[in-house]
């Protein structure tokens, strides 16, 4: 058992929320309000976080594997990993009240793959199979899509001069990883097209650069986070890169004390795109508990990007509300 009294506690910034959770969790949120008594559906998790979820789903969401499992004719929320064009075909088939949370950003990749894939491009996608957000994209044409997982992968991958290529990426990987992966796409292959903007997603970003900077200040990273949570893994794994001890948690009460026997008295704290702030003030208090708490925030950069609700609940909240002013 550790003795240390007295902890310095350095939360990064930018941490938490990015536009594109804050606008799914809303989503689901006011779809909740406007339904009343009449249930709302959503199609796996709305975002990669247990507490959000369970959240949501005491206030009356509904949470399914499958937009099959929706009683016919009711209202369902697509996830902000975005989905297939089947996914949209099997609701308009049965009738569904669809309301699309998908990120912005992950919708970008989704046009970028149709793009090159009407011009009869070969698309090689970089991400981790099985995630939903992988899965939404290869769908939009899977007869044109290669995953890529790593470097390693790429030199397996053979394609002659004449064959058209290029590559899009998952939005919540590493960003380190990532360029040694399209370095080697480049070497091998001089001729493939890059996305206009970069894939990876601002927030992913910001994140990772965050936590390389708080590692550097201090003698563990406690990263919360669920473990379904793609960019909160990689936090984790750049906070060790960059030399400090990280865990991944999923809330305060998963810190084991026998990470601070060594010693350790200055604690970064970030939180991955799909935590809520509160977890973190919850982790916050579980040091306060147990010591004396200095607290600081490292802030690399500020952010203020923000993303309108899906069409339809803007359309909802207008019946309700009535016009803006001026309007």
């Amino acid at each position: 058992m550790w003795l240390v009294t007295d902890f310095e506690l350095i939360l990064a910034a930018p941490r938490g929320y990015c536009a594109g959770v804050d606008r799914a969790v809303e989503t689901v949120e006011r779809a909740l309000e406007l339904a009343g008594a009449e249930p709302v559906y959503v199609r796996k998790q709305i975002v990669h976080n247990a507490h959000v979820v369970a959240e949501l789903e005491r206030r009356g969401a509904i949470f399914v594997d499958s937009e099959l499992d929706v009683p016919v004719g009711a209202a369902v929320v697509f996830s902000a990993h975005g989905v297939a064009p089947s996914v949209h075909e099997n609701a308009k088939a049965r009738n569904l009240a669809v309301v699309d949370a998908t990120c912005p950003l992950v919708t970008k990749v989704h046009s970028e793959a149709r793009r090159f894939a009407q011009r009869g491009y070969t698309i090689l996608l970089i991400g981790h199979a099985g995630h939903e957000e992988v899965v939404g994209t290869m769908g939009e044409a899977p007869d044109s899509i290669v995953l890529v997982e790593s470097a390693s992968e790429v030199d397996a991958l053979d394609f002659s001069p004449d064959t058209p290529l290029a590559y899009v990426t998952q939005t919540t990987l590493s960003v380190d990883e990532t360029r040694v992966v399209i370095d080697r796409l480049r070497e091998r292959f001089p001729w493939i097209e890059a996305p206009v903007k970069d894939d990876i997603c601002y927030a992913t970003s910001n994140r990772q650069a965050a936590v390389k900077a708080l590692a550097r200040e201090v003698d563990l990273v406690l990263v919360i986070g669920s473990r379904n949570s793609s960019n909160s893994c990689r936090l984790v794994e750049v906070a060790r890169e960059h030399g400090a001890p990280s865990y991944l948690i999923e809330d305060e009460s998963a810190i084991d004390p026998t990470w601070l026997d060594d010693g350790a008295t200055r604690i970064g704290i970030t939180s991955g795109a799909s935590a809520p702030e509160r977890l973190v003030q919850r982790v916050v208090q579980w040091f306060r508990a147990r010591g004396d708490v200095t607290l600081s925030e490292l802030e690399t950069v500020h952010e203020d990007v923000s993303f309108a609700l899906p069409r339809p609940i803007r359309r909802a909240l207008a019946l309700v509300d009535g016009p803006a002013p001026g309007a």
